[in-house]
This record gives structure tokens, C-alpha cells and sequence, in this order.
């Protein structure tokens, strides 16, 4: 690692320490860009959103998406490399379940990130399998082990994710701690449970979980904001896919105003060519 990305997955590192940022996701780098620009010390990626620019499904159960459908994890990683390259601020990518059932895969994979130029990573413990939604626990913390080892063995910067998703598949929240705690005792520097969206839910977290926690706002339009995080305990927020989807929203309604109308309202809100330019033209 060249002494600029050390410096950026440092200062990405420095960020987990203190206080409560706001990690926004973006999906190509065009999209980072404009987050960038907006100020923001870093950026995350989506895989949703990868995902949706590619015109394929976002990562599901396998009986609504069949695995031949899934982005593979070198196309994955190489739009986080694209992202990467092209930011002066730190990148966290969102690597799904580690592309993989096995520590080992799951270690390769974080080997592979880092050599993309992440400076951080979440590893899942999703299966994508409806008859067992979540690894077993003892095996999820072996995979992020495995990830923490692997860190260790490079002893460059990176912030590992460890993220549970048992209040997405309906389990119960103190699952959801319990194993939170246990990625972080395996080696995750911060744990991430999606699916916790009010105040109560979230302090319960923040108040179980030993370690800095990392939420997902913007999948239903939550109330909250960044202050009620920060006042609650919130470390780090993230947005998902939220952002991705709201600009295929304007997308599809653009679509179909013209396919159904025929009148071209939807530019009325458009960024002109000039502001496109010189966002880009930034680096």
C-alpha cells in the first residue's frame, strides 16, 4: 500500500473513533464523485446499487434470484477499485457475504479489497438460502476471524465490518446483539444491524453492543436524523441503496412521462452540462 492510500484508509480508521459520521453510498464513481463534492470524508459503496447500474437484481434469496444472476465478486471488485482510484477520500466497500460460505474465500476476498484501494469492508452473515437465512453463528465468526487475520497479516489500515442480519430476516434482537458482539470479539472493528430503524431499537443496540454500531437510514424514509443518531450513539450511518433508487425513480417516471405523454417535464430539475462538468472536473 502506497503511502497516500495508507494515509486515506488511516484516516477512514480515525473516523471509527469518535463522535457519529455519515458514510453515503454510491455505486460507480461518478456517483462518488458527487458525494465527495459534497463534502462527505468518505464514501461507501452499494452493492444494490452496483448491482441495479449493471441491470441485474440486488443479492436475495436464491429462489427469487438464482446465483447465475448475482454479480460476481470480481466485477464487484473492480467497480470498487474504479471508485477508489478515482476518490481522494477513503472508500468502504460493501462486500455482501464475502462471495463465499468458507473463512478461507472470505479471507480472500478481503485480501482482494484491500488491494483494490478500500479502506474498509462489511462482511455479512446473509446466505441468500430461506431454509437457513444466516450462517451458523460459530461459523459467521470464523468468516470475520478469517478477514481480521488476514488484516493482520498485511498490517495495513482497514476498518472491518461485521454485519448481522437477523432483524431483516425476523429474528430477535438479542440475536442480533448477541452475534454483533461476538464479530466484534472475532476482530471486526465496528458491527452493522440493518433493519433497525426507531429510537427505541437503536438505543437498545447502542446500549448491547460493545463497540462502535453502524445503522442504515433512508430504506423507508425514517423520521430520524443525523443528530437523534449521534444523540443515541450512533457511530457511523450509512444510506444503502437508497440514494441508487431514488435516482431510478426519477429515471422510471422520466421513462414514462415520455413513453406515456410524450412532454419532457421531467428536465425541468435537471443538473445542467456545466454543473455536471465541473463536478467531474474536481481531482
Amino acid at each position: 500500500m502506497d503511502t497516500d492510500r495508507r494515509a486515506k484508509a488511516q484516516r477512514f480508521a480515525d473516523l471509527h473513533r469518535e463522535g457519529c459520521f455519515l458514510l453515503p453510498n454510491a455505486w460507480d464513481v461518478g456517483s462518488a464523485r458527487i458525494l465527495e463534492a459534497a463534502g462527505f470524508p468518505a464514501v461507501a459503496t452499494t452493492s444494490a446499487g452496483v448491482a441495479f447500474s449493471l441491470g441485474r437484481p440486488d443479492h436475495d434469496f436464491f429462489a427469487e434470484q438464482p446465483p447465475e444472476d448475482r454479480v460476481d465478486r470480481a466485477t464487484m471488485l473492480g467497480r470498487v477499485r474504479e471508485i477508489a482510484e478515482g476518490l481522494h477520500v477513503p472508500v468502504s466497500a460493501d462486500l455482501e457475504d464475502g462471495y463465499g460460505e468458507s473463512p478461507e474465500t472470505v479471507a480472500e476476498t478481503v485480501e482482494l479489497t484491500l488491494a483494490s484501494g478500500a479502506a474498509g469492508g462489511n462482511i455479512e452473515d446473509f446466505t441468500g438460502d430461506r431454509a437457513r437465512p444466516l450462517y451458523e453463528e460459530k461459523l459467521a465468526v470464523d468468516r470475520v476471524r478469517a478477514a481480521r487475520e488476514t488484516l493482520t497479516a498485511h498490517g495495513e489500515p482497514f476498518v472491518l465490518v461485521g454485519r448481522t442480519d437477523v432483524l431483516l430476516v425476523g429474528g430477535p434482537l438479542d440475536e442480533a446483539v448477541r452475534r454483533a458482539n461476538s464479530y466484534l470479539e472475532a476482530g471486526a472493528d465496528c458491527a452493522f444491524v440493518p433493519g433497525a430503524a426507531d429510537a427505541e431499537t437503536i438505543g437498545a443496540l447502542v446500549r448491547g453492543i460493545d463497540g462502535p454500531l453502524n445503522v442504515v437510514m433512508g430504506l423507508t424514509g425514517n423520521a430520524l436524523s443525523l443528530d437523534d443518531l449521534r444523540d443515541l450513539g450512533v457511530r457511523r450511518v450509512t444510506v444503502g441503496g437508497s440514494i441508487a433508487r431514488a435516482m431510478y425513480r426519477g429515471l422510471l417516471d422520466a421513462a414514462r412521462e415520455l413513453a406515456d405523454h410524450g412532454t419532457f417535464s421531467y428536465a425541468a430539475g435537471q443538473l445542467s452540462q456545466t454543473e455536471l462538468n465541473d463536478l467531474f472536473r474536481q481531482g
